[in-house]
């Protein structure tokens, strides 16, 4: 048994000081605000473990290199396909343990990975699932816990069969796309554009209760497409064929019409917005506020990784409401911290810095040249990554004094990442 003490600490009911959180078999026994000193003290602020709602770890590669020559969203792809082009599980490994390890440093204590690099570089299966037993492997090294989503990615595009690097992500068929997510921790319909209609009843029959993610709606041209091909929105597809629902999460959501929000907000559907990503690719600004007055569940993910850093997530789902709307406060601090630790996104309910949940914690510096002088409750808006000091896992210190376990995670990402050029 372990306790830790902090002068400040996020709680369920809000801010609270001089608060002792022992720590028992991987989980929270007791927390207790108004304790004298005592155990482990941690600096600035305690906010509950950050969950990652959506991640594709190898995209990390991609940081810093393609802002040369403009373009869309679509012709980002083109530099997505080459990299995964070159990967095999070795280098996944290396790169997503590096990827995973800065996750964990900026203040993520769990992350669901959005799995689609299945096959070797021809299309061809491996034998059993080196690329997704690599994930495993990568984020027990880095230690954050992965909820691996294994996706179903059949077509090119509408009526469009897989090509080139696609054909890495694809299956022959559903049947065989099923078989090898049976031991996934949930599954994914990569979108409307790559699971063609007959298919998506069977995805949603095969996460049996298990998280299920989608891509909805990130392009203009997607939507337009599903209109096209079958007079409905994306999420009127995914409604129709039982898609939506409590265990659902749209991820993106950024060109929904009215009726999609209703949609999402009926079934009881969540939302993760990427607002980092969705940013960096042009892709536009989602509904946040919209949906989440309708009812719907935000969570928030780095998607890409173009920035690795919660608070910078948070900060974007908020300033994005400012630019669109011309005022200030559209979320509360608290709400944002909720959009940021809803572990529910990733099948892990009850988080929080409360007895019996799992001991995840992030200590934020408050004498930082960025956080100094902030308000407890408000210090999510002043921090950035690099103001973590200290970040448990299943009460594991993976991080401390800004330090991860593994050493510098800086030349371990150059290394990776140069294996690769």
């Amino acid at each position: 048994m372990t306790t830790y003490w902090a002068a400040h600490a996020l709680l369920p009911g809000g801010p609270a000081t001089d608060v002792a959180l022992t720590v028992d078999g991987g989980r929270f026994t007791a927390v207790t605000p108004g304790a004298p000193r005592t155990g482990t003290v941690l600096p600035g602020v305690v906010m509950p473990g950050f969950a990652n709602a959506h991640s594709h770890a190898f995209h990390r590669a991609l940081r810093g290199r393609t802002h040369g020559g403009g373009g869309t969203f679509w012709t980002w792809r083109e530099a997505m396909y080459a990299l995964a082009a070159r990967l095999d599980p070795d280098s996944y490994r290396a790169l997503t343990t590096a990827a995973y390890a800065e996750m964990v440093l900026a203040g993520y204590t769990a992350v669901a990975e959005f799995h689609y690099l299945h096959h070797d570089p021809a299309g061809r299966p491996y034998a059993g699932n080196p690329m997704g037993d690599a994930l495993r492997a990568a984020a027990a090294d880095a230690g954050i816990r992965l909820v691996l989503l294994d996706v179903c990615y059949l077509a090119g595009g509408f009526d469009t069969p897989l090509t080139g690097p696609q054909r890495r992500f694809g299956d022959a068929d559903v049947d065989a796309w099923a078989a090898r997510a049976a031991t996934a921790d949930g599954v994914t319909v990569h979108s409307v554009r790559a699971v063609p209609r007959e298919a998506l009843k069977a995805v949603a029959a095969a996460a049996a209760g298990r998280p299920l993610h989608v891509h909805l709606s990130e392009q203009p041209a997607e939507n337009a497409a599903s209109l096209h091909r079958h007079g409905l929105t994306p999420a009127g597809l995914l409604a129709a064929e039982g898609v939506l629902g409590p265990t659902t999460t749209a991820v993106h959501a950024t060109h929904l019409t009215g009726a999609d929000v209703a949609l999402l907000a009926g079934t009881g559907t969540g939302a993760c917005l990427c607002p980092t990503t969705e940013r960096d690719l042009a892709d536009g600004i989602g509904p946040a506020r919209a949906l989440h007055d309708a009812g719907v569940a935000l969570s928030l993910g780095s998607d890409q990784h173009a920035v690795v850093d919660p608070f910078a997530e948070a900060a974007a789902l908020e300033g994005h409401e400012r630019l669109a709307t011309g005022e200030r406060g559209r979320f509360t601090p608290a709400q944002l911290l909720a959009a940021l630790t809803r572990h529910d996104a990733l099948g892990h309910p009850g988080a929080g810095l409360v007895a019996g949940a799992r001991a995840d914690l992030v200590a934020v510096r408050t004498d930082t040249p960025r956080t100094a002088g902030a308000a407890p409750d408000q210090v999510l808006l002043a921090a950035t990554a690099a103001d973590v000091d200290t970040v448990l896992v299943g009460g594991d210190p993976v991080v401390r004094g800004g330090e991860h376990r593994l050493g510098p995670v800086g030349p371990r990402l150059a290394c990776a990442i140069e294996a690769l050029r």
